[in-house]
């Protein structure tokens, strides 16, 4: 039986959506706060990731999916717009992820 790359892929994604889902839910309401704090850098690296994805930098070959044959240039415009949407995905979470921080700070201060 051959699976295509897609579908590992797409079993990935899956995985790591559940995996984080229960990761995060498992920590206690205390600690979410700094756990949001530490995600700031790792969405740092998604964002430099996604714009070199964006931005060209990623060569992309063609690509079977579901039967069809996606050519390079296709699959290279594809990948622009996926990395682009992860830009700005990855932007917004930076963005809550420093409200959350700055709010946090803020209750240490004496008032």
């Amino acid at each position: 039986m051959v699976i295509s790359l897609f579908t590992v892929a797409l079993i990935v994604f899956v995985l790591a959506c559940f995996v984080g889902y229960h990761v995060i839910w498992g920590v206690t309401p205390a600690l979410h706060t700094p756990l949001m704090a530490v995600t700031n850098a790792i969405s740092g690296i998604v964002v430099v990731g996604a714009m070199m994805v964006a931005g060209g930098a990623v060569e992309v070959a063609s690509v079977g999916v579901g039967g069809y044959i996606i050519t390079s240039e296709q699959a290279a415009f594809y990948a622009k717009v996926i990395g682009a949407v992860g830009v700005f995905l990855a932007s917004i979470n930076i963005f809550g992820g420093f409200v959350v921080t700055n709010r946090m700070l803020a209750m240490f201060k004496k008032k």
